[in-house]
This record gives structure tokens, sequence and C-alpha cells, in this order.
């Protein structure tokens, strides 16, 4: 059983993902966006590896190791009440930290991983799970989820990439979108879905709520086909 999947994310007028590039500045409220992520009420959130690579605090681990580990989950903290998870197939992130924002950090790794990258990790207590054996299964990364952590709702707060991988899976139940009243104008900037393809049977609006300084909120409920 997979968990219910909301992709949360803010966008400019223009589809654009990046709020330093939009114009005026200021415009986009960071505080709004976590309030209501908060109030989503999600047990976890997602992101892949380029925005995950954001909040590490390390350069790189070391590329060998003498110990060997099954491929299996190790679960630093369990029974948290949210957890950071991040795809991170071939293990490039070198973390530094354990937490972010205080949600423990979950990794999800392809089977190929060195086991000198599982050594940093445990060192580090950092949380990982498999799901493949060289590249990532979503739906088995979240069935995982949701059977050894317990997450029934997660936020997908991705980049284009990410969003449009779970998008072309048919894994997304709801789309939180913040549209800000800004602009980007630039083109070949990072949009809210990447490389989407697969046929969508529909997509309805649920909710449109007018926020602070003119930021709209809508909440769309996706069906795939």
């Amino acid at each position: 059983m997979k968990p219910y999947v909301i992709c949360h994310m803010t966008i400019s007028l223009d589809g654009r993902t990046i709020p330093g590039r939009w114009r005026p500045k200021g415009a986009h409220s960071p505080d709004l966006y976590d309030r209501l992520h908060n109030q989503l009420g999600c047990d976890g959130w997602i992101v892949g590896r380029t925005t995950g690579q954001e909040f590490a605090k390390s350069s790189a681990y070391s590329r060998s190791s003498s110990e060997h580990f099954p491929r299996t989950s190790w679960i630093a903290r369990p029974n948290s009440s949210a957890y950071g998870v991040v795809l991170d197939a071939h293990g490039k992130i070198a973390w530094g930290r354990s937490d972010i924002g205080g949600d423990p950090i979950v990794v999800v790794l392809a089977e190929s991983v060195p086991d000198a990258h599982l050594v940093a990790l445990r060192e580090e207590s950092v949380s990982y799970i498999f799901a493949g054996k060289h590249e990532l299964d979503l739906s088995l990364a979240l069935e995982t989820l949701n059977g050894e952590l317990g997450i029934r709702r997660l936020l997908l707060e991705g980049g284009g990439n990410a969003n449009g991988s779970f998008l072309n899976a048919g894994l997304i139940d709801e789309i939180s979108l913040l549209i800000v009243p800004a602009v980007d104008g630039s083109s070949g900037v990072p949009a809210l879905f990447e490389g989407t393809s697969t046929p969508i049977e529909a997509i309805t609006l649920e909710s449109c709520e007018l926020m602070e300084s003119g930021t709209a909120w809508l909440r769309y409920r996706v069906k795939a086909s």
C-alpha cells in the first residue's frame, strides 16, 4: 500500500520554481509555504537528489570499506512523527547531518550503491531503504515507506524531474499549488513538472483560496490513466 501523495509546490505566474529569480523581489513567502506544509498534516516529505543536495553539509564520503551489509532497510530513528525522504539512487550525497528541520533523513537507494556509502550513512545516523537494483522503483519506495515507517500521507516537494517522475508513474494523488504574483521570464529554468509523458485522465480543482500578498492556493485532485 502506498501513501497518499500530495505534490506541494510554489510557482511563479509563468510556472517556474526558483523563487530567487522572480520579480518583483519579496513576492514569495517561505513562511506561508511552510505553514501550509504543516497544515497539510503529512507523516513525511520527499525530494529528489538535486534538491536534497542543497541540505547537505559534507562534501564527500570515503569510497572504500571492508564492511558489507545486506540490501535491507536500516532505520536510525523509528517511530518519528515525520521524516525527510531523499531519492539518491547511487549514493551521491554526503550529508554531514542526520535530520532536516528536526525530521530524520531517510535516503532511498538502489541496491548497487557501494558498501562504503552505507557505512557513512550509519555513522551519521542517516536511515536508508532500498527500491530497485540499479535504478529507483518509485512504487516500491512508497510501499516501503508506508510498510516500514508508517508513512500514510507524503508531501512531494522536489524539483521538476522528481515531480515529473512521480506524475509519470501515476503516483500523485493531489497537487497543492501556491501561485505567486511574480514572473521569472527566463527560458531553460526548471518548471513544476519536467519530462512528463504519461496520460492523465483528469485533474480536478478541489479548492481555491486567496492568501496574503495576492498568492493563490489551489488544490487539485489527480486521476491517472
